[in-house]
């Protein structure tokens, strides 16, 4: 009689045991410029904190969209899961900017685009010489040419991404 109960403790702590370690053990990475810890699962709630790109946290549990986690400062609160990742982001030491597209695709990784010195002069001044040449060529409207111009040079700043998402009811403003 006592052998199964002595048995069934045993396996009982070691299941408990193992399943602390799992979840304590799990890290996840802030991949977002603008991420932000909150009092609740929800984009409306009071925000905790706002947290750097590449902060590890320590998953607590899982609601949905959201993950309760808690910082090396030991603050715990909710953070959407678009904004954190189990991989550590590559942080480059670069100006204050805004994030990429307003930090809404920052932090994705395994990307194998880059852009060279080229490219990103090239959106400041317009269309390239072999792109002006081909419209040219190809009798391209001088209209058609101007307003790809207008659309290369075109910035779009994270908080306007930001009004777009909560509009669109999209990613963490989805409830």
């Amino acid at each position: 009689m006592k052998r199964p109960l002595i048995f069934s403790s045993t396996l009982f702590f070691c299941l408990f045991f193992f399943f602390s370690i799992c979840i304590a053990a799990t890290t996840l990475y802030v991949t977002s410029e603008n991420a932000e810890l909150k009092t609740e699962s929800s984009s409306s709630s009071s925000t905790i904190v706002e947290l750097k790109r590449g902060s590890p946290l320590t998953l607590v549990s899982r609601e949905g969209r959201w993950y309760k986690v808690t910082t090396l400062m030991n603050e715990t609160g909710w953070v959407y899961r678009g904004k954190v990742s189990e991989e550590k982001p590559e942080i480059e030491e670069t100006e204050e900017d805004e994030g990429g597209l307003g930090g809404l695709l920052g932090g994705l990784s395994g990307s194998d685009i880059n852009a060279d010195a080229a490219d990103s002069s090239r959106s400041i001044r317009g269309l390239s010489p072999e792109a002006k040449e081909y419209a040219q060529t190809t009798g391209t409207p001088k209209q058609s040419q101007d307003a790809l111009d207008s659309v290369i040079t075109r910035t779009v700043k994270g908080q306007e991404i930001d009004q777009f998402l909560k509009e669109g009811k999209i990613g963490e403003y989805a409830d």
